[in-house]
């Protein structure tokens, strides 16, 4: 964005105190893998127990689906991922933008304040790779497909289109191909070989890999990478946004020798305290730097606890990554999209608070947009709702009215308050019964699901029956969240891909 002398000087007195900023996404962490969330957790988490400490703890986070890239759709644009293209599922490695162009993003916007901005870590939001000649067996979409590629040439549509000033990783997830690093749009090495695992834990799908990318060694290498941008700016005028999305403890589940055998649990539980384990890196780099005081850093994860976590090992002793919430990721139980959440900063945010507030993972742009007094548009940040007075301690008081879930099948829930509503006889996703089960085991379950999660946390106590009333304004309320393109207030919006979404026609019609 180019500005004009005066306004170059107006904008540097608006961001002389602004904080750094930095979002820290795991990808796969179950709420119950932290100890600070869960007190009968066996997986050493000191580092995020001590964040939270000296933070905001959020017990009633959520994502905005139980899977990867939407809810990174999510996090950027502050609206529902059920608004794009996407209506289930996710992305491959070689899919294109699930972002428009024309989409702003809270980079972009964060830009226009004055930040300096950065991606590092797993995008798995699609971009568009030099493809010279499509697969013939499968779709680009599909998690298995291989396309030719010249890795010679620049990708485009990525990061740097989305509002990021300076980017390193890579497109889809690490067991998806292509494995190959790619920097502000460059691919860093063109691949020369093909790598498959079948290891259960360590598995990942066979596909071009570059000689400089490692499995084993890509969560620290990308964590160096988050760390010398950290370096590069802390001491310049600008503020920063660092975005900076891990692989891990997502498959495959590579703990290096360090952390091998040392949570006591299982190799997810050594791979969950290599995670805690960057988060003191970063932690540590803030405070050499002397920027920790107005760094805002915030810890989360994407979905809920994969099964390849494998909780009956897990059981064993007695360690439930998805605590006392029924299912895991994928599902529209609460094991599918509550997730662990940590905000700390110091210089702004209440020290050793929890906020029992329901708040989306949408609520970020809004956020950042009232810490930097940036006004949102009515075609930005639809379903976005500022935490900030949250964060602060300035409130103690929801901040949304309605919160919707979503699964991988794209099955929809909605929340207000103590009640949740899920549009779907199953789990909507992998849990036990999931929407193949309701006909292979011919289960004869209501078409709805009505829990008082403050009664009943674990969901087990269906009562569609009793309050029919209750059921049916809250189906409306989610109709009028689907139609109007937004939920928070504003010009009404439209969504991607109405004609064909067969999700939504039980609730709007």
């Amino acid at each position: 964005m180019a500005l004009q002398p005066l306004a170059v000087k107006a904008q540097q007195d608006k961001t002389a105190s602004s904080p750094n900023i930095i979002y820290i996404l795991a990808d796969d962490l179950g709420y119950g893998d932290l100890r600070t969330f869960n007190e009968n957790g066996k997986i050493p988490s000191p580092n995020l127990d001590d964040m939270a400490e000296n933070g905001v703890k959020f017990t009633d986070a959520h994502t905005s689906s139980a899977v990867c890239t939407p809810t990174r759709y999510g996090i950027l644009t502050g609206r529902y991922n059920w608004r794009s293209r996407l209506k289930s599922s996710v992305l491959s490695g070689y899919s294109t933008s699930l972002i428009d162009q024309e989409r702003v993003t809270v980079a972009d916007m964060l830009r226009e304040q004055g930040y300096k901005t950065a991606f590092v870590g797993k995008w798995h939001l699609g971009w568009d790779w030099a493809i010279q000649k499509e697969d013939p067996k499968a779709n680009k979409d599909n998690l298995g497909a291989i396309p030719q590629v010249n890795y010679a040439a620049p990708i485009q549509n990525g990061p740097s289109t989305h509002g990021f000033d300076y980017s390193f990783g890579f497109c889809g997830s690490l067991d998806m191909a292509p494995y190959v690093y790619v920097e502000n749009d460059m691919p860093t090495m063109v691949p020369t070989k093909s790598t498959i695992s079948v290891d259960e834990k360590g598995i990942w799908r066979r596909g071009p890999t570059s000689d400089d990318f490692v499995h084993a060694n890509v969560l620290q290498d990308l964590t160096d990478k988050a760390i010398d941008f950290i370096d590069q700016n802390a001491r310049q005028e600008a503020p920063f946004f660092l975005y900076f999305p891990l692989p891990a403890p997502h498959t495959p589940i590579l703990p290096t020798t360090e952390f091998l055998g040392k949570s006591n649990t299982n190799m997810y539980g050594d791979f969950v305290m290599q995670v805690d384990d960057v988060v003191r890196q970063i932690r540590e780099t803030l405070k050499r730097q002397g920027i920790d005081e107005n760094t805002l850093l915030v810890f989360t994860s994407d979905n809920g606890c994969s099964p390849k976590a494998d909780f009956e090992e897990l059981a064993k002793v007695d360690h439930d990554p998805s605590y006392t919430f029924r299912g895991t990721k994928a599902d529209i139980f609460e094991g599918g999209h509550r997730v662990p959440f940590i905000v700390e900063w110091p210089a702004g945010a209440k020290k050793n608070s929890i906020s029992d507030k329901v708040i989306c993972t949408t609520d970020f742009f809004a956020t950042c947009a009232a810490i930097t007094g940036y006004q949102i548009k009515d075609t930005e940040a639809e379903d976005s709702f500022s935490m900030l007075p949250l964060i602060s301690g300035e409130k103690d008081e929801e901040i949304r009215e309605y919160t919707v879930h979503h699964s991988i099948n794209g099955s929809f829930a909605i929340r207000q308050g103590d009640w949740k509503l899920s549009i779907c006889p199953d789990s909507g996703g992998w849990s036990y019964p999931r929407p193949q089960d309701i006909k292979n085991d011919n289960l004869d379950l209501p078409d709805l699901q009505l829990y008082n999660l403050k009664e009943d946390i674990g969901e087990t106590n269906n009562l569609i029956a009793s309050y029919p009333e209750k059921a049916a304004a809250m189906k409306a309320a989610l109709k009028k969240i689907i139609l109007d393109g937004r939920s928070t207030s504003g010009a009404i919006q439209t969504n991607e891909g109405m004609d064909n979404w067969k999700q939504i026609k039980t609730i709007i019609n």
